[in-house]
C-alpha cells in the first residue's frame, strides 16, 4: 500500500467517524447538549463547536487565532470556542457541512480529525453513559496514529509499556503490560483518567500515574 493510499484511507475513515458523531448528535435533547463532557470545563456543545472550529480557517487565519491565544493551545482553543459560540442546530449543519474535513483537521492525510475527532466523541458519549462500538479498522488506525499526534501525548504515557487491545487483533511497544478494550486504552493514553480502571496489568499502574 502507497503511502497515498494510506492516506486517503485515513481520510475516509476520519469522514465516517465525524459521520457518525453527526448522527449520534441529531438525537440529543438540548439538555444534553449542555452537560459536562470529559473535557475540563466543557460542554457536550462546547466539545463539537471546538471539533469543528478549525475546519474554515486557512493558514492565515490560523495563524491569527494562535496569536490572539497567546500560541498556547489551550487559549488558542478557548478563542475557537468564543468564534463559535453557536447553538446547537447550527452547529450540527456546520458539522454535517464538514464531514470530510478540511483545514487544519484535514492535515497529515485526515490524522489530526480521525484521533481528535474519535477521542472528543467519547468524551461526549461516556459522561451520558451513551456507549457505542467502533468499527474496528477506524479504532485500530486511531489508536496507531494517536502516538503519532504529539498534542495528544500519548506517547509520552505509553512510554515503556506494552498496551494490548483485547477486543482488537492491536497492541504496541514492550515492558510491562497494559490491557483491555480499544477504546479504552485510547481514552487512557489520551489522557482520560478514568478510563484507567477499565484496563489491567502490571502497567496499569504505570499508566495512571501519568495522567
Amino acid at each position: 500500500m502507497t503511502s497515498e493510499q494510506r492516506s486517503v484511507d485515513v481520510m475516509t475513515l476520519a469522514t465516517q467517524e465525524r459521520t457518525d458523531l453527526a448522527d449520534f448528535l441529531d438525537t440529543l435533547t438540548p439538555q444534553q447538549w449542555e452537560a459536562p463532557s470529559l473535557c475540563e470545563g466543557w460542554t457536550v456543545r462546547d466539545v463539537v463547536a471546538h471539533a469543528i472550529s478549525y475546519d474554515e480557517l486557512s493558514w492565515w487565519g490560523m495563524a491569527k487565532r494562535f496569536a490572539r491565544g497567546g500560541f498556547t493551545l489551550d487559549r488558542t482553543n478557548d478563542v475557537g470556542l468564543t468564534e463559535y459560540a453557536h447553538g446547537p442546530r447550527e452547529l450540527l449543519a456546520l458539522l454535517r457541512a464538514h464531514l470530510r474535513p478540511s483545514g487544519l483537521p484535514s492535515a497529515f492525510g485526515g490524522m489530526i480529525a480521525l484521533v481528535d475527532g474519535m477521542i472528543h466523541h467519547q468524551d461526549i458519549r461516556r459522561p451520558l453513559g451513551m456507549p457505542r462500538d467502533i468499527p474496528h479498522d477506524r479504532l485500530r488506525t486511531a489508536l496507531r496514529l494517536a502516538l503519532l499526534a504529539r498534542p495528544v501525548g500519548a506517547s509520552r504515557r505509553a512510554r515503556g509499556l506494552t498496551l494490548v487491545a483485547t477486543d482488537l487483533d492491536w497492541s504496541h511497544g514492550s515492558g510491562p503490560e497494559v490491557r483491555g478494550p480499544g477504546e479504552a486504552v485510547l481514552m487512557a493514553i489520551a489522557g482520560r483518567g478514568h478510563a484507567v480502571a477499565e484496563l489491567s496489568g502490571p502497567g496499569q499502574s504505570v499508566l495512571a500515574s501519568r495522567i
